[in-house]
């Protein structure tokens, strides 16, 4: 097993994950050149576990064995004895290619460099290398200590060898591991973009307001929130970037084009919870808008988000991006969707995908609705996906 981490960056996310490896047993270095965040960082973990010994989840002693496990350095060189580095800094891929650059030149050839990106290409962050098999992407969801998955993303580059031990340290951190060709939005960050588009398109044609399409997807699908406030609670400037990226990165294809309604959002500052408006106003005076009680309406808009939402996992399955059982672990598991995308898809029928598909790409002649060819192989064949 491996043993000693290193963290690169005292946000959020990296001090999340290094509590998950400390918790695990490991002893972590977590480095940041901001000694405020560093600071912060141990601060948090102290407020954190001590809500957990007051909950009964952990003892004092495991709080104070996690706290001691982990180092807090603002020094590069000290991740030098690390087997396993993880990146957590700004999407930004040329200064991961600069920091991995720095940091190759003081770990051992052994050494494990991992990032954790949710978009960048793993492929060419391991080019800045100049052992780049070692390199590999491990990708966490926020809150780290709290969300199951992690996608595990190896590059063109990455060895067996580094794949085969990032997956086993990663599940002995009692994580679910989904592994992930490295494409534009690996499993959910690519699967997901329906939820959003498809929602944003509705509002657009006058189909139904925020709430009721929020409503809609709670009330009919079981989803923990709908997608406005979903996208109010990422942020719209953040959720915008993503799909944005993402429509980028895959050659403008259709199914991923940005809404200008968010774009506006965005623009103006309705940023979602963060700012106090968004899709929702969050000011204490508001009055919460109350969705339309329409059963039919409610499941046209449920059918039409879902449906897209199977199409865009039937494709990933299509071209390889994950198997069957990672796609729907990804979702259930990484966004908590209440069931796997695929597994909804067999109790739906896949001649009922193929029928909606088909007739949202006759009303609207556009490439967004094709439907995936390995849904009409299935249907064809009488299969199932399990």
């Amino acid at each position: 097993m491996i043993k000693n981490i290193g963290i690169i960056g005292a946000g959020t996310m990296g001090s999340g994950i290094a509590q998950v490896a400390s918790t695990a047993g490991c002893l972590v270095k977590l480095f940041d050149l901001n000694q405020e965040a560093l600071d912060k960082a141990q601060t948090a973990l102290e407020k954190i576990t001590t809500r957990l010994v007051e909950k009964g989840r952990i003892t004092i002693e495991e709080k104070n064995t996690i706290q001691q496990n982990i180092s807090y350095v603002s020094s590069l060189k000290e991740l030098a004895t690390s087997d396993l580095t993880i990146e957590a800094i700004v999407e930004n891929l040329d200064i991961k290619k600069k920091v991995f650059q720095e940091l190759e030149s003081y770990v051992s050839d052994r050494c494990i460099i991992a990032s954790n990106t949710s978009s960048l290409s793993i492929a060419s962050i391991a080019s800045s290398l100049k052992n780049p098999e070692r390199c590999i992407g491990l990708h966490f969801f926020n809150p780290a200590p709290l969300m199951k998955l992690v996608e595990v993303i190896p590059a063109i580059q990455t060895s067996s060898e580094v794949l085969a031990a990032s997956q086993e340290t990663i599940k002995s951190w009692k994580k679910v591991v989904a592994v992930a060709k490295d494409t534009p939005g690996f499993i959910v960050n690519r699967v997901a973009r329906p939820f959003y588009g498809e929602a944003l398109r509705m509002y657009e044609e006058g189909v139904a307001d925020f709430a009721t399409i929020d409503h809609a997807m709670k009330s009919v699908g079981g989803f923990k929130m709908g997608p406005f406030e979903l996208m109010d609670f990422i942020g719209n400037d953040v959720n915008y970037t993503v799909t944005q990226t993402v429509f980028t990165a895959f050659y403008h294809d259709p199914r991923y084009t940005p809404s200008f309604t968010q774009k506006r959002f965005a623009e103006a500052g309705y940023l979602g919870r963060k700012s106090g408006k968004g899709f929702y106003d969050y000011s204490q005076a508001a009055v919460k808008p109350l969705p339309q009680d329409n059963p039919a309406l409610l499941n046209t808009i449920f059918d039409r988000i879902l449906v897209m939402l199977i199409n865009e996992a039937a494709d990933a399955l299509f071209l390889n991006i994950a198997s069957a059982n990672d796609i729907d672990s990804a979702m259930t598991k990484g966004v908590n969707y209440p069931k796997g995308l695929l597994a909804w898809a067999d109790e739906k029928g896949i001649d009922w995908c193929i029928e909606v598909l088909d007739r949202l790409y006759n009303e609207y002649h556009e490439a967004r609705y094709r439907c995936s060819p390995l849904l009409r192989r299935m249907n064809a064949k009488n299969k199932t996906f399990f």
